[in-house]
């Protein structure tokens, strides 16, 4: 049986990449907030049998910005999924030309999640839209999405930077 680890990328470095501890931080501050208002609303709902109004608003927000914190943690420590079975059985230069294109195509879809990121934001910046929930302006919390796809396509372009310094 093999190790995983030991048969990730064919194009990954010997030596890990150090997670940045800015990505860490705000994903593992999202989740815990998530545990404690998901926690705090369970024992106010047993006792009370009323339900905190914000938990669903925040809870669905901090899902999203933990899981854009995380895809940039993921490429900024080459950590992504990825499907290896034809790469494995491809020559050296053609793994690289794969890595590469996979990264470039990742690049250009968070390009897109940027875009229409921010176009959906001042839309609802512009339209005075607000939350059903709490009423409060929705573009607060759409405006993060463009602002962490820019984060991962900056850790997708460092990892390119890598691979290109670990040339062979």
């Amino acid at each position: 049986m093999t190790d995983l680890q030991d048969t990730g990328s064919p194009d990954r470095p010997a030596a890990r990449p150090r997670p940045p501890k800015i990505d860490e931080i705000l994903g593992a501050t999202a989740m815990a907030i998530i545990c404690v208002i998901s926690i705090a609303n369970v024992v106010v709902r047993y006792a009370t049998d009323i339900s905190f109004a914000f938990t669903e608003e925040f809870s669905v927000f901090l899902l999203v910005f933990m899981t854009m914190i995380g895809t940039a943690l993921a490429f900024a420590t080459d950590d992504h999924i990825r499907i290896t079975f034809f790469v494995q059985r491809m020559g050296p230069k053609a793994r690289r030309i794969a890595g590469l294109l996979s990264l470039a195509a990742t690049v250009l879809v968070f390009s897109l999640v940027l875009w229409f990121g921010a176009l959906f934001a001042f839309d609802q910046w512009e339209f005075e839209e607000t939350s059903a929930g709490l009423g409060y302006p929705t573009w607060i919390y759409s405006v993060w999405l463009p602002i962490l796809a820019g984060v991962v396509i900056l850790r997708v372009i460092q990892r390119a930077v890598r691979m290109r310094k670990d040339r062979p």
